[in-house]
């Protein structure tokens, strides 16, 4: 019989005897956090968020059948991500709907943003959504704004301040939305030295006067490749004192394990090969996990063979240039990251971005960029080298070089349409200086 307290975060008495599974079928995500690089993980490294395989609905019921009879104590199945649910509303519904249908007595739950979760509330309430997770970093905008890059709220994306306005708007109701519902919420606030430690106490009075059941205060992770890549860890008795002071407010997790998009089993088991494994098995490129092409977080962290570029894996998006993310208009060279697009969408919809690889490695930096977009069929430029043209060429990518608005391009690549009046042309100088033809000064 279900029984809401068997949840390992929610309450830590249970956390020794059940476990959970998070099936990672949710890749897109709709916020770009300062402290986030959201890539798959390398054999040698396991963070918070990350995943080693997607897997499709029906990719997670065949997974979820063998973790419980791997692991019959399991009492929670969760969706974390890698990205955020209901950035993949459709995949996360259609997966609760399932779960709840082949397992009646198994607690659900989800960790959001709470960007978008708000269409759904009532559709998770019916299914029986037993707890969510919403991460709530800070309760005033100009908090905010220094650690959100950009909010894409439908179609269009906000910038830092009028994102983070939105933002904790949408956080607020969705808090509000799920206490209505008898819906358990715990919210997570990452703590980030210098930015948000001081506001932390006012994060948690207001979850505390929004009823909230848990909160738990969790550490930044340094992550190699975000912004805040450079900021320290907080230290262990920082956190100690204000998880202290915060519960006067709110009852405190003190538990946390900060998981994987795909973590499995009990809060400290560690990382089960054999499963991995089944998770990579049950993905749509069925590859051990020990000889799986990886995302690292550093260059040479792999063993060769393991870090190997596999051109026959499947290839659903297509990776742009972009300087302001509205038109593609920007040299591969000169490119900082990519955006990468899903296709198989009704419409074209953004999935993420990834840094490009650093100049001055000669030929390795476009082996590497290959690696970090080995799931792109596609590579869209206003501009690229005759090196990186033959180097990923020769890997499968087909690159275009053209100019114009990123979602007629990706709605005509989806069609099939001709992109011919959208090539570069060849430009010429005036004859007067070195110009390129692009207007004298």
């Amino acid at each position: 019989m279900m029984n809401i307290e068997n949840h390992p975060c929610f309450n830590k008495k249970s956390c020794k005897d059940f476990g959970r599974v998070h099936l990672p079928v949710a890749p897109a995500c709709n916020i770009q956090c300062n402290f986030c690089n959201r890539k798959f993980d390398c054999v040698n490294e396991s963070r918070p968020g990350v995943t080693s395989s997607i897997l499709s609905p029906d990719q997670a019921m065949d997974y979820l059948a063998e973790v419980v009879a791997a692991k019959p104590n399991t009492s929670v199945v969760g969706i974390a991500g890698p990205g955020d649910p209901f950035a993949n509303g459709d995949k996360t519904m259609e997966t609760l709907t399932r779960v709840r249908a082949a397992y009646p007595d198994m607690l659900l739950c989800v960790a959001t943003n709470g960007l978008n979760i708000h269409p759904y509330l009532d559709e998770l309430k019916a299914i029986n959504t037993t707890h969510v997770s919403i991460t709530i970093n800070a309760v005033d905008p100009e908090v905010g704004a220094k650690i959100y890059a950009w909010v894409r709220d439908g179609k269009r994306s906000k910038g830092p301040v009028e994102g983070a306005k939105v933002l904790l708007e949408r956080q607020l109701a969705a808090v509000k939305g799920l206490k209505e519902r008898g819906i358990m919420v715990k919210v997570n606030a990452i703590l980030l030295p210098g930015i948000n430690d001081d506001h932390m106490i006012e994060v948690a009075r207001t979850m505390g006067e929004m009823d909230v059941d848990i909160f738990n205060i969790m550490p930044y992770f340094p992550t190699k490749g975000a912004h805040f890549e450079e900021m320290p860890e907080p230290a262990k008795d920082q956190v100690r004192e204000l998880r202290k002071a915060a519960q006067v407010f709110v009852p405190q997790m003190t538990h946390c394990k900060r998981c994987r998009a795909d973590a499995v089993g009990l809060l400290d088991d560690p990382l089960n090969q054999k499963l991995m494994d089944r998770l990579t098995y049950h993905a749509t490129t069925p590859i051990p996990l020990s000889s799986a092409p990886k995302y690292c977080h550093e260059d040479g962290c792999c063993d060769e063979d393991a870090y190997a570029f596999n051109a026959s894996a499947p290839r659903p998006y297509v990776a742009l240039a972009t300087r302001e993310g509205a038109l593609i208009n920007q040299h591969l060279g000169e490119a900082e990251e990519l955006h990468i697009y899903d296709l198989n969408q009704e419409t074209p919809a953004f999935v993420e971005t990834r840094t490009v690889p650093k100049p001055g490695a000669g030929n390795a930096r476009w082996h590497n960029l290959a690696r970090t977009i080995k799931d792109c069929h596609t590579i869209l430029v206003s501009g690229v080298g005759e090196t990186p043209r033959q180097v990923l060429g020769a890997m499968g990518f087909t690159i275009h070089e053209l100019n114009g608005m990123i979602d007629l391009v990706l709605m005509a690549i989806k069609k099939g349409e001709s992109l011919d009046h959208l090539i570069v042309r060849s430009q010429t100088s005036c004859g007067e200086c070195r110009g390129t033809g692009t207007g004298c000064m």
